[in-house]
């Protein structure tokens, strides 16, 4: 993996906001060698609209409490899929619908998982060994 700890540290933030909001199937992708525009794509789940809603405000804030600020924030008109553009990496936050009809593991299956050593409960809808699902 290419990643700096500075970038990995609030991806795990992030990972660990988003699964203290119920987010599930959260997964991270080192995308350093594939694109120049960002380092890291953090995906995590909702099964509602309310409930993205929820996960990207919960990431938010505990990024901003910990001294990162997204320079962009698109699609939260809709709650469908929210994208928080953090430049070093990009959290996307999909309706398990859009999560499944775009699939962006299986775009990005050749780079590298991240482990986000999350701190879950076993039966913790956030637990998840395969990321395709």
């Amino acid at each position: 993996m290419t990643v700096a700890d500075d970038v990995l540290a609030p991806v795990r933030i992030a990972a660990q906001a988003a699964a203290d909001k119920q987010g599930h199937k959260i997964v991270a992708f080192d995308v350093s060698e594939q694109l120049a525009i960002t380092d890291v794509f953090l995906i995590a789940s909702a099964g509602n609209e309310r409930q993205v809603g929820a996960i990207v405000d919960g990431v938010e804030e505990k990024l901003i409490a910990a001294g990162r600020k997204p320079v962009r924030r698109e699609g939260d008109r809709e709650n469908r899929w929210v994208l928080l553009d953090y430049i070093d990496f990009v959290v996307h936050v999909q309706h398990t619908e859009e999560r499944s009809l775009y699939n962006l593991e299986r775009l990005w299956k050749d780079c590298p998982q991240i482990p986000l050593d999350l701190d879950l409960a076993p039966d913790d809808p956030a637990r998840s060994d395969d990321p395709a699902l």
